[in-house]
């Protein structure tokens, strides 16, 4: 390469490898088609090769356009976490992302932001919702909640308490079924479990004997859906014993075969910790997490 590409050529990049095409990109980015595909043209030339080859599905990466691919999602996530850090760093207003798991954030989340919104007007905030472990040190958040302990370094983690997770089922399907007391009485009821075995979760299925995922009659790997199966009346699942305690229709069943406890952490970058905005956040969901998960 005798110059280095513009930053805009490598963001473009990132954008046409998450979209798959030109047309999507050119959307995203508010660019003309032709636009982007001189931005491609130019980035290719600076490195010397093809970074994507055309198929019946769009646009495929090259094997060069997948070892640029990571370093470009690097460089798009640290010019968001730039804006977002350049938007107000004495004052409680701009945007803070915040990642979590899907039940915390359906249901945890909302009252606790929506009375930080309230104290704080001119704050937004980007929820993310997923059960991965987003990377605080790539700046793909914020700020995270979490239910293991974080292992990286140059981060600021408070653990705010736990929750216990327990089997529960709807009223009626247990006035229809029966009420299990024993594990073999469990494994011939209607379970709702995963789709996907994860390590983790073969560790928490290990606690029950017989309990495999060909024993599920719904396998979903949303939390979300598993819940709104247990409040449907499908069968009997994991929940949290402080959602189940929300809804007087939720009935918890073999208490003592199963019960098992998540910690709950708060965490963000350590560069992040002055940021007025995002100290604001992070203490107003340790505060309101430690009342759910009693820390």
């Amino acid at each position: 390469m005798n110059t280095e590409p513009s930053w805009d050529l490598f963001r473009t990049f990132a954008i046409v490898l998450r979209e798959g095409s030109l047309s999507g990109a050119a959307r995203v980015l508010g660019m003309t088609q032709p636009s982007v595909t001189r931005h491609i043209d130019a980035l290719e030339a600076a490195v010397g090769g093809k970074l994507f080859v055309r198929s019946q599905r769009g646009l495929s990466p090259t094997d060069r356009g997948l070892a640029l691919r990571t370093h470009a999602e690097s460089l798009v996530a640290t010019s968001a976490a730039l804006l977002r850090a350049a938007s107000g760093a004495e004052d409680v207003s701009g945007t803070v992302r915040v990642t979590a798991s899907e039940v915390v954030g359906a249901e945890h989340l909302p009252p606790i932001l929506a009375d930080l919104r309230r104290a704080h007007p001119a704050l937004a905030i980007e929820l993310v919702l997923s059960n991965a472990v987003s990377d605080l040190l790539q700046r793909q958040a914020d700020i995270a909640v979490r239910m293991v302990e974080p292992a990286q370094q140059a981060l600021v983690a408070r653990k705010v308490g736990a929750v216990t997770l327990g089997f529960h089922a709807h009223r009626d399907y247990l006035a229809a079924r029966g009420v299990p007391t024993t594990a073999n009485d469990l494994l011939t009821q209607d379970l709702i479990g995963v789709d996907t075995e994860t390590p983790a979760v073969r560790a928490v299925m290990s606690r029950m004997p017989g309990l495999t995922r060909e024993a599920f009659a719904l396998r979903t790997d949303s939390d979300l859906a598993q819940l709104a199966a247990i409040k449907a009346g499908y069968g009997i699942g994991v929940c949290q014993v402080e959602i189940a305690r929300r809804d007087p229709n939720l009935v918890r069943v073999t208490p003592d075969l199963f019960s098992f406890d998540l910690p709950l952490w708060v965490v963000m970058h350590e560069d992040l910790r002055g940021v007025a905005r995002c100290r604001a956040v992070f203490d107003a969901l340790a505060e309101g997490l430690g009342r759910v998960g009693g820390g």
